[in-house]
């Protein structure tokens, strides 16, 4: 595929607590910046997001006492899995990944910064009713194509690329540009969910200049 005017590149949380030494580090989540800045620099349109949490945040294992990352609990909007600390806003693990050709954005959505819900989508927060702007914005500017990258693949690229669809958009993945966590087979699960969506999968290679 070539970028076109109405496609837009959806860079997802490339951050220093989801790379290697982070607090939420990603197995090979530094992997993804080379081939990101490659798709920067093809696309004429780009989104960033940025996981932006308030300290204690309630997806937080340590607001929960007695409770270990990775455990599920029950809050008003459903199940939550706990994670270590991570992305605490204005935090050094915050910020965006070291060498990434952030300055190509055009918008930069943070997310996650409503200290009782959690946020995983770059259009929806955890409570499927709080929306981030994203898709308004994207409407209003005539987008109809999303390309997403970034990390996780099985969490906030798969929840963002479903949502994609759901607001109306087409939406493709591009596979060597992210990296997931991969819990109990969660990346493969993933890929299916996204897939009955109607999420395309394409190799970065397979996008070039007009």
């Amino acid at each position: 595929m070539t970028p076109e005017a109405r496609d837009v590149l959806l860079v997802i949380d490339v951050q220093v607590d989801f790379l290697p030494g982070g607090t939420l580090a990603v197995p090979k989540g530094d992997a993804v910046v080379g081939p990101v800045n490659r798709l920067l620099g093809l696309f004429p349109h780009a989104v960033l997001t940025q996981d932006w949490h308030p300290p204690g945040h309630v997806s937080f294992a340590s607001s929960h006492p007695g409770r270990a990352p990775f455990d599920t609990v029950a809050l008003a909007y459903g199940p939550q899995m706990l994670w270590p600390e991570h992305c605490v806003q204005g935090s050094a693990g915050a910020a965006l990944a070291p060498g990434l050709a952030a300055d190509r954005a055009e918008l930069v959505i943070r997310k996650g910064h409503h200290p009782g819900v959690d946020s995983y989508s770059a259009f929806l927060e955890a409570d499927r009713r709080t929306p981030t702007g994203l898709a308004g914005y994207l409407r209003e500017r005539g987008f109809t194509r999303v390309v997403l990258c970034g990390l996780a693949t099985d969490h906030c690229v798969a929840w963002s690329a479903r949502d994609a669809r759901a607001a109306g958009l087409e939406a493709l993945v591009v596979a060597d540009a992210v990296r997931g966590i991969d819990r109990d087979g969660s990346v493969e699960r993933a890929w299916g969910d996204m897939a009955a969506a109607g999420v395309g999968r394409i190799m970065s290679g397979a996008i070039g200049g007009g």
